[in-house]
């Protein structure tokens, strides 16, 4: 077991933390593209309105309960992509969260900032996504060898310090007491403890220059969905670890090439509408690689963006002089940027303008600092990993994601081999 995940506490990685703002599952699907889009993550917290409550004080077990669960933006453009919705964007805009959000409030957990690291990771890895961590409580760092800064202030390791309330860590969340107030607290993602470790990579060795393979890394169970296929496939059933589909082209031997992915990363700062269009009307395929303007026929509807629309080309509409304006969907459109306008078909050098939506993939041999490296780049939740069968064909075996990660680093290492007499 690494020496950094005994000597550090979760405190130590909420430093620089912004305090926590709840979003309320009243608030409309407008407000919530937009805390996502201000958001680190591309998922936001999503609770119930905090009871006003004279002389009330909410404890752990309280606050646990208001907990609904975590919103990202593939669920987002799969409601946008229901039928009532693409008929009414107006409406759906409008919608409150809490008629398409997931409860689930075993994402979320609440946790002392002096914590181990070593026990936060096991709470991540049993399927927790946040941590809840208090901000206004004081207490002492467990590191013998750093100091920690908490509230603004330097506080040495030392024993008997009658000024810090030294919280139990052993003990569970709900059993803090509620006289003890804790207003202010942030949230710790899986990212910003992968963040965290990447800067501790020397006291990991030699675990990070080991391949994802040689760790057991990969994930074979990975939900995918064929090119052919219509993409609102994806909107059925959106699995929750991680929130992604690969679009795959099936080879001769039943194997499977990734050509790109619908996912919640892949959505983070698009287009919303024209994505929840694409997603009901194209197929997976054409989805993530982009339509070509003069290609297409069809036609997108009146796009009503947050914060206001372009009105150019738009003509008054038949029924209440609604403004529609006439667009072909193309791979600009949600964020896709073509490289090679001459393209003249789907089927046809697709990989050279699949552009922003080329899917993150690595190769079995890779080494896990590469793989945690390439997520924190491109702010990604997993990586697709790929074996070569032949020059040109790269085929699907598996993935990486954050909870194959932490389960990595803190697999305890392998028995020797005896040697033999």
């Amino acid at each position: 077991m690494a020496s950094v995940f005994l000597y550090h506490v979760v405190g130590d990685l909420t430093v620089g933390k912004p305090e926590l703002v709840e979003f309320t599952d009243n608030e409309t699907v407008e407000a919530a593209i937009r805390a996502i889009g201000e958001s680190t993550d591309c998922g936001i917290a999503v609770w119930k309105r905090r009871s006003v409550q004279k002389g009330l004080i909410e404890n752990a077990e309280m606050r646990h309960q208001r907990f609904v669960g975590i919103l990202n933006l593939l669920d987002i453009v799969a409601f946008l992509a229901r039928d009532d919705c693409l008929n009414d964007q107006e409406k759906a805009l409008k919608t409150p969260v809490s008629e398409f959000v997931v409860p689930d409030n075993t994402l979320l957990k609440e946790v002392d900032p002096g914590t181990r690291l070593i026990d936060a990771l096991e709470i991540m890895k049993h399927g927790v996504r946040r941590l809840l961590v208090p901000k206004s409580i004081g207490w002492r760092g467990m590191s013998k060898r750093f100091s920690i800064l908490y509230n603004g202030k330097w506080l040495k390791n030392i024993d008997s310090n009658p000024n810090i309330t030294i919280p139990n860590i052993n003990r569970s969340s709900s059993s803090t007491p509620t006289t003890i107030i804790r207003d202010k607290y942030c949230c710790l993602s899986r990212e910003d403890v992968i963040r965290f470790l990447i800067g501790c990579l020397g006291a990991l060795a030699p675990l990070p220059l080991s391949s994802i393979s040689s760790l057991g890394a990969i994930n074979p169970n990975y939900c995918s969905i064929e090119a052919s296929s219509p993409a609102i496939e994806a909107a059925r059933k959106i699995p929750c670890e991680p929130s992604a589909f690969a679009v795959v082209d099936p080879t001769a031997d039943g194997q499977h090439k990734i050509i790109g992915e619908i996912s919640a990363s892949k959505l983070w700062k698009c287009d919303y509408l024209a994505a929840a269009w694409a997603l009901a009307n194209l197929s997976a395929g054409q989805f993530v690689t982009g339509v070509e303007d003069n290609q297409s026929s069809r036609y997108l509807p009146d796009l009503v963006v947050a914060g206001g629309g372009d009105g150019a080309g738009a003509a008054n509409g038949g029924s209440g002089g609604r403004l529609i304006r006439q667009r072909t969907f193309s791979s600009r459109s949600i964020g896709f940027f073509n490289h090679n306008p001459s393209s003249k078909s789907f089927g046809v050098n697709r990989s050279m303008y699949r552009g922003r939506s080329v899917p993150l993939t690595c190769k079995t041999t890779s080494s896990l600092a590469a793989v945690m490296a390439q997520m924190l780049s491109h702010r990604a939740t997993h990586v697709w990993v790929t074996v070569t069968e032949t020059e040109n064909d790269d085929v699907l075996v598996g993935l990486v994601g954050y909870a194959d990660i932490l389960a990595a680093v803190t697999r305890p290492p392998a028995a020797p081999i005896p040697e033999v007499q």
